[in-house]
């Protein structure tokens, strides 16, 4: 099973560059089992709008918001072992 995880971020936001990096250390964690798909809210606020999203960065796992904020590297490999 793959899992997708959507990255939600903006240019301006000083916590994303750290979900991004997060979510980059998961994958090297669990190799083909993740794909990961970077939403800039500024390009694409229709998905946003779409989540419900009212800050950024956010994380969503197989079309379902896991997170608002940048989680720590544990608790997104916790979250995304739930899913497999």
């Amino acid at each position: 099973m793959v899992i997708k995880l959507e990255v939600f971020t903006s240019p301006t936001c000083p916590y994303c560059p750290m979900a991004k990096e997060v979510a980059e250390e998961a994958k090297g964690k669990f190799e083909d089992s993740i794909e990961i798909e970077y939403v800039d809210i500024t390009k694409d606020r229709e998905r946003a709008i779409e989540y419900g999203l009212a800050a950024v960065p956010a994380i969503a796992m197989n079309g379902e918001i896991k997170f608002v904020g940048a989680p720590s590297l544990e608790d997104l490999v916790a979250s995304i072992k739930e899913q497999l």
